[in-house]
């Protein structure tokens, strides 16, 4: 049968799937790295990393001549979000200028499935408005007008400020704003040292409440759990894998649930991901945590939390001699003492605060209990914006 664009004989699937796999099996032979794609044929993805030094793409603008374009591939970080994923600068060997980036297969997050901010971050290299050196304004401030100073002044300038600030005892005129902080706390560690309560980003209004829970308790605030291997995996509110942020989870979601994996969200609104929910609850703003307290306290009463966990990670110890010292000062009368503190998160109390049905919040608290230790969670956003006392969404979450 002939293919009507091209009036040849089409080849069948098999056919062509032999092909390729004859083409994997001589990249693979040549001791190059293949790198599987999609295509259910095995199509390569990306450029065999062997060949990164040098590779040679044509020119599809000069076709039918067959110009060549030798790159060098060049290992870089995406930040359009604050997933970090990996990127590959395509950069031209002639000269060095950096024509295009595709996704690095090599990153352990991303896996070179990038979403489209990775590439489009050509943009912002070519931004004609794109600033490349210090400036310094001359005007009144308003005006725009500046003019371009070394870095060498840029910095001590802006040293001899700080310093004269510290000096004279006025930390608190000091303020340091970074568009979108990814550094882990590095920032604010330098500035603590400094005496300094003073750093501003785009956190402080997007997700600060969300990441304080999981700070106050367990040191970093943004985890990232194991939703790949999950059995159930439990998220609230508009969090990471809704929209533009963290492709890696994404991915690892879709995975856990081509495995069978259940997927519950906690949205007030039908979001991206909730329409790929298996329980998609909507409940009232800012009750999000009387709901994680009455799943607890359901696995506390059924005897379905990880005790081990509990007994190896958690301060009872601590919690027993500050709190409860007239109590035996073993693990199992911390136990008897977390479910008389637990007891009053019945279902019926969620059901009031969050206008979920009760029944509807105890199916759910058992799919959680039945996860095991497979289960994955993360909160983020509007549960824990907008409202007093959003950073406990996050906190409420560590026992489920």
């Amino acid at each position: 049968m002939a293919s009507p664009r091209t009036g040849r004989p089409s080849a069948s699937l098999a056919d062509r799937g032999e092909r390729v796999s004859a083409a994997r099996a001589d990249v693979e032979a040549r001791g190059e790295t293949f790198y599987q794609g999609a295509s259910g044929i095995h199509l390569a993805a990306f450029p065999p990393k062997e060949r990164w030094d040098d590779w040679v793409e044509l020119d599809s603008r000069s076709w039918p001549e067959r110009k060549e374009h030798h790159y060098l591939l060049v290992p870089t970080t995406c930040f359009n979000c604050e997933s970090a994923c990996g990127l590959l600068a395509y950069v031209d060997r002639d000269d060095l200028h950096v024509r295009k980036f595709e996704g690095n297969p090599e990153h352990p997050g991303s896996r070179g499935r990038n979403c489209a901010k990775g590439p489009a971050t050509i943009n912002q290299v070519t931004d004609p408005d794109r600033i490349l050196y210090p400036l310094q304004r001359v005007g009144e401030r308003g005006e725009g007008k500046w003019e371009r100073v070394s870095w060498d002044t840029a910095l001590d300038t802006i040293a001899a400020r700080l310093r004269k600030a510290i000096i004279e005892d006025r930390q608190n005129e000091i303020m340091v704003h970074i568009g979108r902080p990814g550094e882990d706390g590095y920032t604010e560690r330098v500035l603590a040292s400094w005496g300094v309560d003073g750093h501003n980003s785009h956190t402080n209004i997007c997700s600060s409440g969300g990441r304080t829970g999981y700070q106050f308790w367990m040191g970093i605030d943004r985890p990232s759990p194991d939703h790949a291997n999950a059995k159930v995996i439990y998220l609230i509110s508009s969090h990471l894998e809704a929209g533009h942020y963290f492709n890696p989870h994404a991915q690892r979601i879709i995975e856990a649930r081509a495995n069978g994996a259940k997927v519950i969200v906690l949205d007030t609104r039908l979001s991206n991901t909730a329409t790929h929910a298996d329980y998609w609850l909507s409940p009232h703003p800012g009750s999000e945590a009387a709901i994680n307290l009455a799943v607890a306290r359901h696995l506390i009463t059924t005897g379905r939390y990880n005790r081990d966990f509990v007994r190896r990670w958690w301060n009872w110890s601590e919690y027993l001699q500050t709190c409860c010292p007239e109590l035996p000062q073993t693990f199992e009368a911390f136990e008897a003492e977390l479910a008389r503190i637990y007891d009053e998160f019945t279902f019926d109390y969620a059901a009031t605060e969050s206008g979920i049905d009760a029944a509807t919040l105890a199916e759910i608290a058992e799919v959680v209990a039945n996860a095991g230790t497979r289960l994955s969670s993360h909160s983020w956003r509007a549960a824990a914006a907008g409202h007093m006392g959003s950073w406990q969404v996050s906190r409420t979450r560590f026992l489920t």
